[in-house]
């Protein structure tokens, strides 16, 4: 079962190592971290990660995102396979400038998960 992170979060975050893959490449990135917050809309994506697969974002494409602290920015989106527990998920996902990406609930939706606070990890059901 993938242990929350507590390095990172205070106090500690699930976390989902994910991989992206370029569709027309076939090129997967190596695993990237995401924080699973089932508060989130959309799905977001480091860009160097994507990057790194030859992956790019439309920059005529733009999102305001309204983040929880009531604070606006734009995000660029770009198309590209997701790969998650074994799973593909292929769509327009939004670029993230930090280290660290956001598995929002247009991913989230699709999977049954038990977050275990106490112990510190999350599984799929």
């Amino acid at each position: 079962m993938p242990a929350y992170d507590g390095a990172a979060f205070d106090p500690p975050a699930p976390l989902a190592q994910v991989r992206l893959r370029n569709p027309t490449s076939g090129q997967v990135s190596s695993d990237i971290g995401m924080l699973i917050d089932s508060g989130a809309d959309v799905t977001l994506v480091p860009m160097d990660a994507a990057a790194s697969v030859g992956l790019q974002f439309n920059a005529a494409e733009e999102y305001e995102l309204l983040g929880f602290d009531g604070r606006r920015s734009l995000a660029q989106a770009g198309r590209f396979d997701l790969l998650l527990l074994g799973k593909v998920f292929r769509g327009r996902f939004l670029g993230l400038n930090q280290v660290r990406g956001i598995l929002g609930r247009d991913v989230l939706n699709h999977l049954s998960l038990v977050l275990d606070g106490p112990k510190l990890h999350w599984d799929l059901q």
